[in-house]
């Protein structure tokens, strides 16, 4: 099992866009499914620890794809956290932040080479 995240992802706007919504990718490269679990914490702005968002599984079969949107407006910061279970496959993830009008806000993409790895999801309470 492989664990990854993003990291804290600043989400305010000062001049620029700020994300209402984020954009998870997953591409399965390999002959064998995977299974994907992704978290996605918040830091509101009245406080400074994260808060679960949303935990989603799912099973991405060999040599496919998936896209799935999570709602993130209101928060300063994010985190996307991923696991990713299987042998012997090579999965990559993205993530991007979306404006309020469906515009990439590249400032805030992160590429599977641009991962952190961890030593295990983080527990939502």
């Amino acid at each position: 099992m492989a664990t990854f995240t993003t990291g804290l992802i600043t989400n305010t706007r000062a001049t620029g866009s700020a994300a209402s919504n984020i954009v998870v990718s997953a591409r399965n490269l390999s002959n064998a499914s995977a299974t994907i679990v992704v978290e996605v914490f918040g830091v509101p702005g009245s406080a400074p620890a994260l808060t679960p968002l949303y935990v989603t599984g799912y099973i991405l079969p060999a040599l496919s794809s998936d896209i799935r949107t999570f709602f993130i407006a209101g928060n300063v910061s994010y985190e996307v956290q991923y696991s990713i279970t299987s042998t012997l496959t090579q999965v990559a993830m993205s993530t991007y932040g979306i404006d309020e009008f469906g515009n990439l806000v590249t400032e805030q993409r992160v590429l599977h080479s641009e991962l952190t790895p961890t030593n295990g999801l983080t527990i939502p309470v």
